[in-house]
């Protein structure tokens, strides 16, 4: 008998890589330095990030703010251009899914936004692979509130112990620990699939 009945992962860092550092070239084309203060203004109030992926902001409102971060030099369908073509697929990770699809529930925990998912990610193929997609700004709570994690558990309705999280952020791994979830931070695709190894799930 198994030990495990549902892989969890992360998208960001796992599944697919993304680069800020695209928003600050881009923008600086545009007008010089402007992509280093946007970037700047958006850390200082990254509170509007969280906001946003918790779906406690609009999509509008998230943009007003960007747009006047970046000096209104930038029109609402460049920003969105912008803010969304920063993301590349990890094809080594991506590649355990149709495996790992064979004998488990799989399920995307993702902190992300409206704008990120028409526009940055949803086209891609891989996704076909997940039973369940829990999305933070869908759900109203970013990792690690313990309500995302709930809402994996009341999609699967199985054991919380059955449950394996992959995330590259330590605090968002060890959070569901606490719920006995198992939990492994992503170290690139060799230690993932040692670590998938030892517990005998791939």
């Amino acid at each position: 008998m198994q030990k495990f009945s549902t892989v969890v992962f992360d998208l960001g860092k796992v599944l697919i890589n993304f680069d800020h550092n695209i928003w600050i070239s881009s923008y600086n084309k545009i007008s010089s330095g402007l992509g280093n203060r946007y970037y700047k203004k958006y850390n200082e109030n990254y509170f509007v990030h969280s906001n946003y992926e918790s779906g406690k902001i609009s999509d509008a409102e998230f943009i007003k703010y960007n747009l006047d971060w970046l000096e209104n030099y930038v029109s609402k369908k460049d920003f969105i251009k912008i803010f969304s073509e920063i993301f590349e697929p990890q094809k080594e990770v991506i590649a355990l899914l149709p495996k790992l699809k064979n004998k488990y529930k799989l399920v995307l925990l993702s902190n992300t936004n409206n704008i990120h998912k028409i526009y940055g990610w949803e086209h891609y193929q891989f996704l076909k692979y997940f039973d369940k997609l829990i999305l933070s700004f869908e759900i109203g709570a970013n990792k690690p509130e313990e309500k995302i994690y709930k809402s994996v558990e009341n999609f699967t309705k199985e054991k919380p112990e059955t449950h394996i999280f992959i995330d590259d952020i330590l605090e968002y791994v060890e959070a569901p620990k606490k719920l006995g979830w198992e939990g492994i931070q992503f170290k690139g695709y060799e230690n993932l699939t040692a670590e998938l190894k030892t517990r005998n799930i791939i």
